[in-house]
């Protein structure tokens, strides 16, 4: 079921040319024909680039060929001019690199002025950001610069036929409905996608493309908050997002304590574990873990939900996983509608079970 709804913004027609950092001008009025172009941000951590970017230029490409316009990608960082190559291998036609060591580490004052720069130059008709914890900060603060709209939290991306329109998917009401958005007077549109939800495209080497060097107009006052210090409040298989392997848990589990049993799987299986909120809430597992409307939005290969009973929170955070295993007691617990593969049983006495079987399976 799809629900067509209108994202924009009412105001006036703004000055020609970029607008004025902050002005929050709308484009209501403006030659929407002098934009073109899909613009991905490629959202990069420590001069690595993040999956995400890639899986974006996947879905900023067949958005290009359909609309028969080129595909850009932007960078932001610390030296990550080097980063551009594998862009351009991956489908990007140019790649704008703003760089600069007050871009070293993340912030929202900064890459928000570096991004509406290069839009408000550049002038795309569609410009692509992931629904990550940066991206979901970002992308609502510089379509507010840009007096655009922003949907939000996408799974499909298309070209509606009779307007030519980006055609932005995503779930409303919990999951229950899908409603499809489209932009038809504001420039750029905008949208936030999930990750993992768009293949990442091989790299071809014998691409080629343009890198184009943005300089960076971030004064020392424009960046309001000052990094202090970074604390690793868990190890990197929190990083929910890039994984292809999820074992989570709920408050069916009991306790605390039972997500050890979660961690010896997904050890075995080289996976992460993640939690429902319910349990984040009950202080077992640390909030970087929960998965849900209100936490993480994943996609791995496996997701294995592990005494959750499948509230539409959590379904509407986990429901593209390739491969759903729920286990529960509840045999009608919801969980089960949408799982691939389900087992009824205590939880605590299958995983040691599930956890050996493949463990043995495996060799390890």
């Amino acid at each position: 079921m799809a629900l067509a709804v209108n994202t924009e913004k009412r105001g006036g027609e703004c000055a020609a040319g970029a607008p004025e950092r902050g002005a929050g001008e709308k484009t209501v009025g403006k030659d929407k024909a002098e934009y073109r172009g899909v613009l991905v941000y490629a959202e990069q951590d420590r001069g690595k680039l993040k999956n995400v970017g890639y899986e974006l230029l996947s879905a900023g490409r067949k958005l290009a060929d359909a609309l028969g316009q080129e595909l850009a990608a932007l960078v932001i960082g610390e030296d990550v001019a080097g980063l551009a190559p594998a862009l351009i291998a991956r489908g990007a036609d140019k790649v704008y690199v703003v760089e600069g060591p007050e871009y070293g580490a993340y912030s929202t004052d900064g890459y928000a002025i570096a991004m509406e720069d290069v839009v408000g130059a550049c002038r795309p008709s569609a410009v692509l950001i992931g629904a990550t914890n940066d991206g979901r900060d970002l992308a609502p603060r510089v379509s507010c610069r840009l007096g655009t709209g922003l949907v939000a939290d996408c799974i499909e991306l298309g070209v509606d036929e009779e307007t030519g329109l980006v055609a932005w998917t995503r779930p409303a009401f919990g999951g229950r409905i899908l409603a499809t958005a489209l932009c038809p007077e504001h420039r750029p549109q905008m949208g936030t996608v999930r990750p993992r939800i768009f293949q990442r495209p091989e790299a071809d080497a014998a691409r080629t493309g343009q890198v184009i060097r943005v300089a960076s107009k971030v004064q020392s006052g424009d960046i309001r908050t000052r990094l202090l210090e970074t604390v690793q409040v868990c190890a990197a298989g929190c990083n929910l997002e890039e994984a292809d392997v999820i074992v989570s848990g709920g408050r069916g589990l009991g306790g605390a304590e039972a997500f050890a049993l979660l961690q010896n799987l997904a050890d075995t299986l080289g996976g992460t574990v993640g939690a429902s909120r319910a349990v984040v809430d009950a202080g077992w597992i640390p909030a970087v873990h929960q998965v849900g409307q209100t936490g993480k939005t994943v996609g791995p290969k496996i997701y294995f939900a592990c005494g959750i009973s499948g509230a539409v929170q959590h379904l509407a955070g986990m429901s593209s996983s390739d491969i759903i295993i729920a286990i529960n007691k509840d045999p009608d617990a919801p969980i089960f509608k949408v799982a691939d593969y389900g087992i009824v049983g205590d939880a605590l006495e299958i995983l040691p079970l599930l956890t050996a079987k493949i463990g043995k399976m495996l060799n390890r």
